[in-house]
Formats: structure tokens, sequence, C-alpha cells
């Protein structure tokens, strides 16, 4: 299975949840994500998830990603990629160690590919 056939049906999995779908990105989150390009977005989701998810421990874990104020906060809500505990629910991968590099590329693609499909929906 592919990276992308993985993503495909983890985002399926995730959609159903009553919670997770709730989330969505406003005209608001839409046009910064125009004005900046996807690309730099993606750096963001690099830089947000190697601060804030990477580390083996995090002091606030559970309560780091914001639930408002950029567009790659309000998707890994959407996508599980919040915390520590809810990357081991949904994506297996466990608490207590540093994330490996296979790892974060897999977070941040997930992430680009919600936003991707939450900029379609216009």
């Amino acid at each position: 299975m592919t990276e992308t056939e993985f993503i495909n049906i983890q985002l399926e999995a995730l959609n159903k949840s009553k919670f997770r779908s709730g989330f969505k990105l406003k005209e608001k989150e839409k046009e910064y994500i125009k004005q900046k390009g996807l690309e730099k977005i993606e750096e963001h989701a690099y830089d947000f998830i190697t601060k804030r998810l990477a580390p083996k421990y995090i002091k606030n874990d559970g309560k780091q990603t914001p639930m408002k104020g950029h567009p790659v906060f309000i998707a890994q809500h959407a996508t599980a990629c919040c915390c520590r505990g809810c990357l081991f629910k949904w994506h297996k991968i466990r608490e207590n160690k540093d994330l490996n590099q296979k790892e974060i590329k897999y977070i941040v693609d997930l992430i680009m590919e919600w936003i991707k499909r939450q900029m379609k929906e216009e």
C-alpha cells in the first residue's frame, strides 16, 4: 500500500468521527492559504510538528495545539495529529519517543492532504 492510499484510508476513517469531521477551514483560513501558498503552509506544518509534536516529552501534551489561529492547527485536530495521545489512538504512533523523519513526513502529508481537500470545498 502506498502512503497516498494509506492517507486516503485514514482521512476516510477520520471523516466518520463526528468530532474530527466537525473541523473545517473557514474563509479566513482559506484566504490565508491562498495568500501564503501551499508550499509556505507546508513549511509551517513541518515547523509546528517538529517543535510541538515530535519531542519525546511534551510539557503540555494534550493542550499544545490551539483550536484556531492557523490552518495547520485546525488540520491537526481534524486529522488527530494534535497531541501524542491522539497520534497513538488514530495512527498507532507510540508515545514517549521522539518522532522520526518518516513519521513527521507522514503527519505533514496527512495534514496537507486534508488542507488541499478543504481548499477544494468552496
